[in-house]
C-alpha cells in the first residue's frame, strides 16, 4: 500500500529520491515537496506531476511520512515553525540532516520519537547511492521497512543498529565519493604528465574505477584483497605500483582519513 510522503526541502537529495520513486512507479499524487522558493518546485511538478507547496505545514498535515531535507543549521528553526501548527501523531519523520542526533531531533519535534535518520551520498542523484539508516528500537518496524525501500529507489541501503554507526556510514559512504574523486584526479594528472590528453586519461581512469567496483559487486565471494592479488603478478607493473603505494602506507592514510571524518561528525553533533 502506498503512503503519502512529504519532502520538506526540494534540494538535490529530495529531487533524487522523488525522481527515483516516480521512475519506479510510485504514484506522483502521493508525493508532496515543500520549498520556500518556487523554481525547484516548478521543475518537480512539471517533470513528475507531484504536489508542491511553499507551506511546510500543509505538506506535513497531508503526509504519513515526513522527510526533512534541509540544511542542519536551519533544521531546528524549521521544526519549531511547524510544530506549533501540526500533530505528528501516526506519522514517521525521516531526517537526512548530517550531524543531528536522534536525541536532539526528538527535542525539535516536541517529543515525537517515531523518527529515522538516513545518511545518503551524492551518487544517489544518479541512482547509484549508498544510504545508511538508523532507527531506535521504539520505531515501528514497518516504518523502517518503508524507509529502506524508499532509499533503495536511489541505490543500496544498510540498516545499522547503533546510532554511532551512522558516523562510520559517513566515513565509508557519505564522504567517500570525494576520496575516489581525489584518487581519480591524481591519476588523471599523472597520466597527462606522461603524455595522454586529459580526455584520454579521464576515460581510462573512470572506466577502470567503474569496472573495478562492478567486479567487487559481481564477485561477492572474493574479498578486495583477493581481487587485488589476482591482478598483481609478482615482478610485474601492478606489483611495482602496489609496492610503491604500500611503501607510503596507504592503508594508514585511509584509516586516518576515515577516523578524521568520524571525529568531525562527532564534533558536529555537539554543535546542535
Amino acid at each position: 500500500m502506498y503512503k503519502k510522503i512529504s519532502f520538506i526541502g526540494a534540494g538535490n537529495m529530495s529531487n533524487a529520491i522523488i525522481r527515483g520513486l516516480v521512475a519506479d512507479g510510485y504514484p506522483a499524487d502521493h508525493i508532496t515537496a515543500s520549498n520556500p522558493s518556487q523554481p525547484k518546485l516548478d521543475t518537480l511538478t512539471n517533470d513528475l506531476g507531484i504536489h508542491v507547496t511553499n507551506c511546510n505545514i500543509s505538506a506535513i498535515k497531508n503526509a504519513e511520512f515526513v522527510v526533512l531535507c534541509v540544511k542542519p543549521q536551519i533544521l531546528k528553526n524549521v521544526c519549531m515553525a511547524f510544530m506549533s501548527e501540526v500533530s505528528l501523531q501516526d506519522k514517521c519523520v525521516v531526517s537526512l540532516a548530517a550531524g543531528i542526533e536522534t536525541s536532539n531531533l526528538i527535542v525539535y519535534l516536541s517529543g515525537h520519537a517515531q523518527l529515522i535518520r538516513v545518511m545518503p551520498n551524492t551518487p544517489s542523484a544518479i541512482g547509484c547511492g549508498m544510504s545508511g539508516i538508523y532507527a531506535s528500537a521504539d520505531v515501528k518496524e514497518n516504518y523502517v521497512t518503508f524507509v529502506e525501500k524508499m532509499m533503495q529507489k536511489v541505490g543500496e541501503t544498510v540498516v545499522v543498529s547503533k546510532e554511532d554507526d551512522i558516523n562510520t556510514v559517513i566515513a565509508a559512504a557519505g564522504s567517500s565519493p570525494a576520496y575516489f574523486f581525489l584518487i581519480a584526479e591524481s591519476m588523471i594528472v599523472s597520466a597527462v604528465k606522461m603524455g595522454l590528453s586529459e580526455q584520454q586519461a579521464k576515460t581510462l581512469v573512470q572506466q577502470a574505477m567503474l569496472g573495478s567496483a562492478e567486479m567487487m559487486k559481481q564477485t561477492p565471494t572474493l574479498s578486495p584483497m583477493e581481487l587485488r592479488q589476482q591482478v598483481t603478478s609478482k615482478g610485474g607493473t601492478t606489483f611495482e605500483a602496489i609496492k610503491c603505494l604500500q611503501a607510503h602506507d596507504i592503508s594508514k592514510i585511509f584509516d586516518e582519513a576515515m577516523i578524521a571524518a568520524v571525529n568531525r561528525a562527532k564534533e558536529m553533533a555537539k554543535e546542535f
